[in-house]
């Protein structure tokens, strides 16, 4: 069956409602010939026309517009993001109608598209993995040292002719236990690259230990909102995902923040803040009277019946270096290495003490999609003012249809590196894209 377009809407509405068309003309302020062009898909409907008429007709502007068929449309404005550059770029103003007219090839090109983007988040992770991860690093030295290791050992062995036989015997039992130093080496190694086909498989690091045990208990810690003596202790204790006494320190300094800031803003009383005023952190700021960090904070720490869905929270210290992730696979997050320059994050850490609020759009997945980002950096005196200064930077970043974003406004570009970013004229990039 062929797409509803939008004159087509407006017109099964009225018919809808009984109302007869020169009634809808004049409520909406056009003429009765103008609607009959529009209601044709004769005539495409500008803002304010589409605005009256959906009044009118006692609908949303955006059921008009979009209809069923919205979510079509914006993958197929996702085929076009990061495309190469042709003679004739793809008419993004015709999208409705190509789906009206070629219902079978929308279809296609949207499933399509679906296979690309998840074949794009592969390459993504196992890329950032290859590029970064010490454990890889660390694998691949280790079968290239074994390698040498029998290489050269067999070399004295085949260009030597007398060689003392306890020597001889020395030399085999070398090449036997380099040879199983290779294989254990290439095992590991085979483990990690099965591994990688599992999105967040294969910790590497203790603050991936960390952020593991608080993903898999939700991100919110109960026991931590008003905690029993010693009960940050026996949580460290019980934790399985903590394998490193590193991760244990790094989740003792989470729980003694995640209880300084549960006592400062109970949950009860952030519930409430959120039912008023949604989760815009400035808003709820300035209701609750707390600070910017604090409110980020406390919202990262919400289970996902109050965390709004594909958001994002991010923490990063003075060097740029992400130091804790609440990831989302509506907004990537890199595992390893530097983030995008153009998240309002790093805007935060030349700005301390000042809200920054950007509109953004992640580049070459989920294209249309757009979020509102919350930055805000503060500098703290940890051995006094005489002492070096302490920055961090904190972003929450929440879909834009969450927290009534306009979709008018104009849109930042952003990715999550520069190495998997689709943006090629991008002025901000540090390295060519593996996309390319």
């Amino acid at each position: 069956m062929p797409l509803a377009l939008t004159g087509t809407r407006v017109r099964e509405r009225r018919l809808l409602l009984g109302m007869k068309q020169a009634d809808l003309a004049r409520s909406a302020g056009v003429s009765p010939a103008y609607l009959n062009l529009i209601e044709h898909n004769r005539r495409r409907v500008g803002p304010e026309v589409l605005e009256r008429l959906a009044t009118a007709l006692g609908v949303d502007g955006p059921v008009l517009a979009e209809g069923a068929e919205g979510a079509l449309f914006d993958i197929l404005r996702e085929a076009t993001v990061g495309a190469p550059q042709q003679a004739a770029p793809p008419e993004l103003a015709r999208i409705e109608e190509f789906a009206s007219r070629f219902p079978g090839w929308a279809e296609l090109l949207a499933a399509r598209q679906g296979q690309v983007a998840h074949l794009t988040r592969t390459v993504e992770s196992l890329s950032e993995r290859m590029a970064q991860d010490p454990f890889l690093a660390a694998s691949l030295h280790e079968v290239l040292s074994a390698i040498t290791a029998v290489r050269s050992t067999s070399a004295i062995l085949a260009e030597t002719e007398d060689i003392d036989p306890d020597w001889r015997a020395r030399f085999h039992r070398n090449i036997h236990q380099d040879s199983l130093r290779l294989t254990q080496a290439a095992s590991g190694l085979v483990a990690w690259l099965d591994q990688s086909r599992v999105p967040e498989a294969g910790l590497a690091t203790p603050q991936e230990e960390l952020e593991a045990w608080l993903a898999a208990r939700d991100w919110h810690l109960a026991e931590m909102e008003a905690p029993a003596p010693g009960e940050a202790a026996r949580l460290i204790t019980d934790a399985t995902e903590l394998a490193s006494e590193a991760a244990r320190s790094l989740a003792m300094a989470h729980l003694d923040r995640y209880r300084q800031d549960a006592l400062a803003l109970p949950l009860p009383l952030l519930r409430r803040a959120l039912e008023r005023v949604g989760h815009d952190p400035a808003a709820l700021a300035l209701t609750l009277g707390q600070p910017l960090a604090l409110l980020m904070r406390r919202l990262a720490t919400l289970p996902s019946g109050l965390w709004p869905d594909g958001a994002a929270f991010v923490t990063c210290d003075a060097s740029g270096t992400l130091i804790f992730r609440r990831p989302s696979p509506a907004f990537p997050l890199p595992r390893f290495g530097a983030a995008c320059a153009l998240w309002p994050l790093y805007e935060a850490l030349a700005q301390p003490f000042a809200p920054i609020r950007r509109l953004l759009e992640t580049a070459g997945r989920g294209a249309g999609v757009r979020f509102t980002a919350t930055a805000w950096a503060e500098r703290d005196y940890p051995q006094g003012y005489e002492g070096t200064a302490v920055t961090r930077a904190f972003m929450l970043v929440i879909p834009a249809a969450s927290d009534a974003s306009g979709r008018g406004a104009a849109a930042r570009i952003v990715g999550s590196s520069c190495r998997i970013c689709a943006v090629q004229d991008c002025a901000a990039r540090r390295e060519p894209s593996i996309l390319a």
